[in-house]
């Protein structure tokens, strides 16, 4: 995400609070990721586009060290109250390339509802690539298309870039829809190898949070998840 289109300010201290508790992040694409991720003890994990750090610090707990990069210092500075020293948090714009990194410097790569914010996501996509050592894994996550779909209309396969509003706070996100073929058509052609693909559903502790909403996401899918291998 460019620098010029990540969150910053108002948006960003927004969207840090509502990936606290909200039941599409907390409950449904956080946990359908980490589960992904599997164990990662001892592992070296590059957490692209960190956000307000909730994966950071989730990685951490669990024995990983964790690189996080960030175009929005409003986010930036979210995540590092949260991990408070224990993964290195970098402000980075994801156009550019990782020039901070290795070749084969990393274990694992999550990419967790930012891919559909980058322009040049095939120049990213080398470059993670380049940064995973052989066998290493990437997780990618994005909103549905079907749920794109679903919200705005139009055609199924269109490219448009749109703008989310974010609850009922006045404020959206701006992001490029794209239908499946495009999404794991991207990731093939970039070299990965398919290992699993997820359709997430919350967890059960939503249930006893917002009732409504758990069924509602087990009606119609909001995201989608995969786990990619680099050969």
């Amino acid at each position: 995400m460019r620098k010029a289109t990540a969150y910053h300010g108002a948006l960003g201290d927004l969207f840090a609070e509502h990936a606290d508790t909200s039941p599409y992040n907390a409950y449904t694409d956080r946990p359908a990721m980490l589960q992904l991720a599997g164990d990662v003890s001892g592992t070296r994990i590059l957490d692209v586009g960190c956000g307000a750090g909730h994966y950071a610090a989730e990685l951490v707990a669990q024995g990983a060290r964790v690189v996080g990069i960030e175009g929005s210092v409003t986010l930036l500075r979210h995540a590092r109250a949260r991990v408070d020293g224990r993964a290195e948090l970098l402000l980075h714009d994801l156009e550019e390339p990782l020039d901070f990194a290795g070749d084969a410097s990393f274990d694992g790569v999550v990419c967790a509802l930012v891919y559909e914010h980058v322009r040049n996501r095939m120049r990213l996509l080398g470059e993670l690539r380049r940064v995973l050592r052989p066998g290493g894994w990437l997780l990618v996550s994005i909103t549905h298309p079907t749920a794109d779909w679903r919200h705005f209309g139009g055609s199924y396969f269109s490219h448009d870039w749109r703008d989310l509003p974010l609850g009922d706070s006045g404020r959206s996100i701006h992001y490029q829809r794209m239908p499946l073929e495009t999404f794991l058509g991207e990731l093939l052609a970039a070299g990965f190898v398919l290992e699993r693909l997820v359709e997430p559903r919350p967890i059960a502790d939503l249930r006893e949070i917002d009732d409504a909403a758990y069924d509602k996401l087990h009606e119609a899918p909001s995201f989608l998840a995969v786990r990619m291998r680099r050969p």
